[in-house]
C-alpha cells in the first residue's frame, strides 16, 4: 500500500486529500507511517452538487512533505473517521476549527488629547453615557449634574443625542428632548422639534406624534416632509394602516411633496397591512411617472420582491428583479437574500448564491444562514457544514442564529456527534446557546433515538438554568411516541403540565400517534376532542390517525363525524400512509410551536443581529433593508415547531 499526498486550497476548506493506491510492492521503499492523527470527514453517498458543478478542480501531485508527529495538545476535535470509498480518504484537520479573527481581542488604541481640557469633556461624556445605558433611563444622570452645577454643555447634550440616534434607542432621543423643552438654557429650536416627532414615528407613538405636529403648526413653522413623513411612519408602526395612507395621499395632493424616504416607508408600511394592491399602485405609479423628480431605488425593488414573497407570487419577484437589470438598479447582497429566502430547492438557493458572487457581491451572514438551511433541509449535512466553514475562512462572524441553522442540519438525521461538535463551538465561541439551540442539540439526541441521551440533556437544560418550553417537551414526547413507549409520553406530558407549560397542537397530535401505534381508538378519540376543546384546529395527521384507527362500522362513522369526512370513508391502510407520508415530508414538525422563544429571540429583523457586537452606525432608513434579515429569523429550527 502507497500513501500519496496532495495538498488542495478547496473552496471552502483547506483539506489534505490522501489517496490510499494499491501498487506492486516495491522492496526498496518503504511506505509512511499511518497518520493515525487524521480523521475524515462524513461524506453522503452522493457528491455534493454544490461542490460538484461549482468548485471541482483537478488536484495537482505535489511531494509529499516529511511526516510530523502532531502536537496532540493544541489539536482541534475531529469527526470519527469514515471512508469516503475504496481507497479514497478525505482528511479534515478540524471541524469547525478555531479562527484567528474570532479569537482575536480588540485591543483599544492609545488615545492623544489635546489638552487636560479635553480630556475631562471626552471622559466625562463617556461616563454620562455609561451611565444612561446602564440605568435605562437618561433623565437621573442628567438631572444629577445640573443639581450639582456640574458643566453641561450643549455639544455634550447634542452628542448624546446624535449618538442615541445612531444607535436607534429613540425611547432615549425622545427622553432627553422631552427634558429639554422644559429646560431655560435650551433654545428649543424647530430641528429640535423635528427630532423628537421622528423619534415617536420610530416608536410608533403616533399620538404624541400627532400632538408635536399641531404644536409646531401652532407655531407658524413650515410643513416639513421630515415631519409629515414621520407622522406617517408613526401610523405605520401603529398598525393604523389606513391613516398612514390617507397621510401619504395628502401629501402627494397638497403638500409637502414626498420624497424617496417617504415611498420608502409607505410601501413598508402598505406591505406590513398587507395591502398589496395599493402597494403595488404607489410603486408602479412611481415607476411609469414620467414628470416624478426621481424613480424606485434599490430599497424600493426590495420591498416590492418582498412582499410578492410575502403573497406567494414568487414569479412576479422574480420579474421585479428582472426590472432591476433593466432600469440598471445595483444589487446587493439584500436583494440576493430576498430571493434566496423564497426558495426551497437547494439547488435554486445555490444557483442564486452563485449568481451573487458572479455579480461580485460578498455574502453575508444571512447570505450563508439561508444556504446552510437550504442544505440541512435537504439532509446533506456535509454541504451545510462545508458552507459553514467556508464563512468562517471568509472572515463572517457567525451569529447564534447561523450556529442554530448548522446544529439543525445535524440534528434532522440525528448525527449527535457532529451536533455536539457545533454546540461545544458556540460556547467555545462565546456564543451561549440559547433555548432553541438546546431544543435543536435535544432533537438530535430524539431522531437518533438515544432517548437515555435525551433524558440526561434534557437533564442538562435545567441545570444550566433554562426553563424547558412546550418545543422541548414535545420533542421528547416524540421521541418516545417514535419508540412506541406510550407510558414515557404521558409521563413527560404530566411533567409538562406541573411546570405550567401550556400545551399545543403539536402535543396532542403526538399523543394521539402514540395511542395510535397501540391501536387505542377510544384514547385517540379523547385527546382529538381534547385537542378541539383547547381551541386547537385538529391538523391533517391528527385526522389521518383517527381514520386509521377505526375498524368496525361504528368506530368509522365516529371518526368521520369528528374529522368532517362524512362523504367517504378512509381505508386504514391508506390513512397509515398518510400518517407515513408526514413524518417523512416534515421530520421536525415538533419543531411548529415555538412561539413563546419567538417572542424571547424577538429582535425580529432589526438591522443589527443581537449576536453581533459590532455598531450599527448606518443611516436612519436602514431598518428598510430588513428583507433578508426577518426571513432569516424564520429559518431557526425551533421556531418552525
Amino acid at each position: 500500500m502507497a500513501l500519496v499526498k496532495y495538498q488542495a486550497s478547496h473552496w471552502v476548506l483547506d483539506w489534505t486529500v490522501i489517496i490510499q493506491i494499491q501498487l506492486p510492492p516495491v522492496p526498496s521503499v518503504r511506505p509512511p507511517p499511518a497518520m493515525s492523527f487524521a480523521s475524515t470527514l462524513s461524506s453522503s453517498s452522493s457528491s455534493p452538487s454544490h461542490y460538484h458543478h461549482r468548485h471541482s478542480k483537478t488536484l495537482t501531485p505535489k511531494p509529499p512533505p516529511p511526516l510530523r508527529p502532531p502536537n496532540l495538545r493544541t489539536a482541534p476535535p475531529l469527526l470519527p473517521a469514515t471512508r469516503a470509498s475504496s481507497g479514497l480518504r478525505i482528511v479534515c484537520h478540524g471541524m469547525l476549527a478555531p479562527r484567528k479573527f474570532m479569537q482575536r481581542r480588540r485591543t483599544r488604541k492609545e488615545e492623544v488629547f489635546k489638552d487636560e481640557v479635553e480630556e475631562a469633556e471626552v471622559k466625562g461624556w463617556r461616563k454620562l453615557m455609561a451611565e444612561i445605558e446602564e440605568g435605562g433611563s437618561a433623565l437621573p444622570p442628567l438631572r444629577s449634574r445640573r443639581a450639582k452645577g456640574d458643566a453641561l454643555p450643549k455639544d455634550v447634550v447634542l452628542g448624546t443625542l446624535v449618538r442615541f440616534k445612531q444607535l436607534k434607542k429613540w425611547n432615549l432621543v425622545a427622553e432627553i428632548l422631552e427634558w429639554l423643552r422644559c429646560q431655560h438654557w435650551w433654545d428649543f429650536s424647530e430641528m429640535d422639534f423635528l427630532m423628537l416627532i421622528t423619534a415617536y414615528g420610530k416608536l410608533g407613538d403616533f399620538n404624541r406624534a400627532e400632538r408635536v405636529l399641531k404644536y409646531m403648526n401652532n407655531k407658524g413653522y413650515s410643513p416639513s416632509v421630515i415631519s409629515h413623513t414621520a407622522l406617517m411612519e408613526a401610523y405605520g408602526r401603529g398598525k393604523q394602516y389606513n391613516k398612514a395612507e390617507v397621510t401619504f395621499r395628502r401629501m402627494q395632493s397638497s403638500g409637502p411633496e414626498p420624497s424617496p424616504v417617504t415611498y420608502q416607508i409607505i410601501l413598508k408600511t402598505l406591505v406590513e397591512g398587507e395591502k398589496y394592491g395599493e402597494a403595488e399602485a404607489v410603486f408602479q405609479s412611481l415607476l411609469n411617472e414620467e414628470r416624478s423628480s426621481f424613480k424606485p431605488d434599490q430599497k424600493m425593488f426590495h420591498m416590492m420582491i418582498y412582499m410578492y414573497k410575502k403573497a406567494g407570487n414568487y414569479d412576479q419577484a422574480r420579474r421585479i428583479f428582472a426590472q432591476m437589470a433593466e432600469r440598471e438598479i445595483p444589487y446587493s447582497t439584500i436583494t440576493f437574500n430576498s430571493l434566496m429566502s423564497f426558495e426551497t430547492n437547494f439547488k435554486e438557493v445555490s444557483s442564486i448564491y452563485d449568481q451573487m458572487q458572479r455579480a461580485g457581491l460578498r455574502p453575508d451572514v444571512v447570505s450563508y444562514a439561508l444556504l446552510i438551511n437550504a442544505y440541512g433541509k435537504a439532509r446533506r449535512e456535509d454541504e451545510a457544514l462545508a458552507v459553514f466553514e467556508e464563512m468562517l475562512d471568509a472572515g463572517v462572524r457567525p451569529t447564534r442564529k447561523a450556529y442554530n441553522i448548522l446544529l439543525d442540519a445535524f440534528a434532522i438525521s440525528g448525527m449527535v456527534e457532529q451536533a455536539r461538535t457545533v454546540f461545544k463551538s458556540m460556547r467555545r465561541n462565546k456564543y451561549t446557546p440559547d433555548l432553541c439551540s438546546y431544543a435543536t442539540m435535544l432533537l438530535a439526541y430524539v431522531n437518533a433515538s438515544d432517548m437515555e441521551g435525551a433524558e440526561k440533556f434534557f437533564r442538562r437544560i435545567k441545570e444550566d438554568g433554562l426553563r424547558p418550553n412546550v418545543v422541548v417537551y414535545g420533542t421528547l414526547m416524540k421521541g418516545y411516541a417514535k419508540a412506541n413507549n406510550l407510558e414515557k409520553v404521558m409521563r413527560v406530558y404530566e411533567r409538562m403540565r406541573m411546570q405550567e407549560v401550556e400545551p399545543n397542537q403539536t402535543i396532542f397530535t403526538t399523543i394521539m400517534d402514540a395511542h395510535g401505534k397501540n391501536s387505542d381508538f377510544g384514547s385517540a378519540v379523547i385527546w382529538f376532542k381534547e385537542m378541539s376543546s383547547r381551541g386547537f384546529p385538529p391538523d391533517q395527521k391528527a385526522k389521518n390517525i383517527l381514520l386509521s384507527l377505526a375498524k368496525t362500522q361504528e368506530e368509522q362513522m365516529e371518526a368521520n363525524e369528528l374529522t368532517g369526512n362524512a362523504v367517504c370513508t378512509l381505508s386504514k391502510q391508506k390513512a397509515s400512509k398518510l400518517i407515513d407520508f408526514d413524518d417523512e415530508k416534515n421530520p421536525t414538525d415538533e419543531n411548529q410551536a415555538g412561539t413563546d422563544h419567538k417572542e424571547e429571540n424577538a429582535s425580529k429583523f432589526s438591522a443589527v443581529d443581537s449576536d453581533d457586537d459590532s455598531e450599527d452606525d448606518e443611516g436612519d432608513d436602514e431598518d428598510l433593508d430588513f428583507v433578508s434579515l426577518e426571513e432569516s429569523q424564520e429559518l431557526i429550527p425551533a421556531d418552525q415547531f
